[in-house]
């Protein structure tokens, strides 16, 4: 695992139902294996059934339909993060919603996922590493960015999230 280059995901969909919901925003950090950053990218995603769209979601990510005018088609979108993320280690806070929702669109698309087969959850390690901190209650990104001092500008933004967790991150490998 130490040669794979690392790619902190985030997502931003329509809901929380990954057979109901759709992604509409990937955001992606890569690094190195030592944390240097090789690429940032977010892909917007223009979804199919907006009308499926849980409206407390569509709130929270500041949904706007105009901008995603010229934004890509899930295929589309699934190929350009395939070519960008081959064999790299995934990274999300709340891993396991993300990848759920990304390897449902692989799915779909009928595309291979191009990651290696590892992923790491920041919670996870968070939860680790601070669980015995009774000043800490929650581990959610918001609560580890102040927690750390990790300015997030733009949170429920997938690029800003991936970002914040890429340096969330650095922070948890330094305890």
């Amino acid at each position: 695992m130490r040669k794979h280059n690392l790619a902190f995901i985030d997502i931003e969909s329509t809901g929380l139902n990954v057979m109901k919901h759709e992604i509409i925003e990937i955001g992606c950090v890569i690094t190195t294996p030592k944390l240097k950053i090789i690429e940032k990218f977010e892909l917007k995603i223009r979804p199919e059934h907006i009308e499926d769209a849980d409206p407390v979601a569509l709130k929270i990510i500041h949904y706007d339909s105009l901008n995603l005018v010229s934004a890509y088609t899930l295929e589309n979108a699934i190929k350009i993060l395939s070519k960008k993320v081959k064999d790299c280690i995934m990274i999300g806070q709340n891993v396991s919603f993300d990848s759920g929702f990304l390897e449902h669109a692989f799915a779909k698309t009928k595309l291979k996922n191009s990651m290696h087969y590892h992923k790491l959850d920041t919670i996870s390690i968070a939860w680790a590493k601070l669980h015995k901190k009774k000043s800490i209650t929650h581990f959610s990104l918001r609560e580890m960015c102040k927690y750390f001092g990790i300015e997030n500008k733009n949170p429920h933004n997938a690029l800003s999230d991936a970002y914040a967790t890429y340096e969330l991150y650095k922070k948890l490998m330094k305890l």
